[in-house]
């Protein structure tokens, strides 16, 4: 792909590139913005299909859950659950490169393949202007991923998200350098009291205990919450059956592609769109009457071994 291609999708962060990226997230597309830590690969967080590009453009997902990104504390407060902690670190650090896993707000706008289907999300607040601009303008959440293909060095140039991403990416808003050039800071706060880092990040810990004027509780959580950690299982609660054809009476049958089931991951075969609409369909199954779960074949090919093996782990 020529540079002049790469080059044609790079909008300078004036009045009119906000206003592109601001109209192309509003129709569900993606566009990389800047951050003060690394160039995110921003989508709608309440639309799968927009989600699934995100997926799509990376090449795979990890299923790690995605960051939230929002303009003001009070859009945060309608999709986490906020308490005096939160605020006091808000009145620190936000706008500025700390990540906080929340409890999930009920009916909260989110597409579940942002949460990974947990009950907490990742949720931040950055500083960068164009970041803020494009936040404010569109009055959306942000998922947004490091804007490069996945296992490669995160982009900190608007260049390094053209050469990354090419024409995978509607438009990148041109930043300049971020300054932080690391992720996020990434703490949970626990319901009863505690806090963790789950990610190093520009804001160290000892600033953190500081605000919160207690000491990091090493104990590690059951399941995933953040980026960069370990896979852990997810489970529906119910025995799963792979490799479906057709479903037993007491099933409730997930499709795929062609295999139509009682819902389907992409009625298309696409892959990424199976990815972002996973953890929806265990959700449906899991509340559904029948006691177990069927799921048609998918193929282990890019992003369906990931779909797999998180399917297999269900199962287990």
């Amino acid at each position: 792909m020529s540079g002049k291609h790469h080059n044609s999708q790079i909008r300078a962060p004036d009045a009119a590139g906000i206003a592109a990226a601001v109209n192309t997230l509003q129709g569900g597309q993606l566009v990389a913005l800047p951050t003060e830590t690394v160039y995110g690969l921003a989508a709608r967080a309440d639309c799968a299909e927009a989600v699934a590009a995100i997926y799509r453009a990376k090449g795979r997902p990890d299923f790690n859950p995605l960051i939230v990104h929002v303009g003001t504390i009070e859009h945060a407060a309608t999709i986490a659950r906020l308490d005096d902690r939160v605020r006091g670190l808000a009145d620190a650090f936000w706008p500025g490169p700390l990540t906080l896993v929340l409890p999930l707000q009920k009916e909260a706008p989110i597409s579940p393949a942002v949460t990974a289907g947990l009950s907490t999300v990742a949720i931040r607040c950055p500083s960068h202007p164009v970041m803020r601009r494009v936040l404010l303008d569109s009055a959306l959440a942000l998922a947004a991923p490091s804007a490069n293909r996945s296992g490669a060095v995160s982009p900190t140039h608007a260049a390094h998200v053209a050469a990354s991403l090419g024409d995978k990416v509607s438009l990148i808003l041109d930043g300049g350098a971020c300054a932080a050039g690391i992720e996020s800071t990434i703490v949970a706060l626990r319901e009863g009291g505690g806090w963790q880092i789950l990610r190093p990040g520009p804001i160290a810990v000892a600033q953190i205990a500081a605000i919160l004027g207690e000491d990091e509780q090493e104990a590690a959580s059951a399941g995933i919450e953040a980026p960069g950690q370990l896979a852990s299982h997810y489970s529906p609660g119910k025995p799963i059956r792979l490799n479906a054809i057709n479903a037993a009476s007491d099933e409730f049958f997930i499709g795929f592609g062609p295999v139509a089931g009682m819902v389907n991951l992409s009625t298309g075969g696409d892959l990424a769109e199976a990815a972002s609409r996973l953890y929806a369909c265990l959700h449906r199954a899991a509340a559904a009457i029948e006691p177990r779960i069927a799921v048609a074949p998918i193929p282990e090919r890019g992003i369906g071994a990931a779909i797999k093996d998180r399917l297999r782990r269900a199962a287990a």
